[in-house]
């Protein structure tokens, strides 16, 4: 089974949920299909991990937590 490493940090996942609702909000306020696209951000938020980062090693977990050590001592 393939494991994913997660490379979506908790201000990312953020921002991919309200972007995700607002474009899915759009879909329906305009009756179009192209809300579907709001599922996206959604699922890459729910599960962490983003097939664009991957292959340009963007990591933003990393940047959260090593500022999280540095504030804690």
């Amino acid at each position: 089974m393939l494991k994913l490493q997660p490379n979506v940090g908790r201000k990312d996942r953020l921002i991919r949920i309200v972007a995700g609702v607002a474009i899915m909000a759009l879909g329906l306020f305009f009756k179009s299909w192209w809300g579907l696209v709001g599922l996206l951000p959604i699922a890459t938020a729910v599960l962490r991990w983003c097939p664009a980062y991957a292959p340009l090693n963007i990591n933003t977990c990393e940047a959260e937590e090593e500022g999280a050590k540095k504030a804690g001592g």
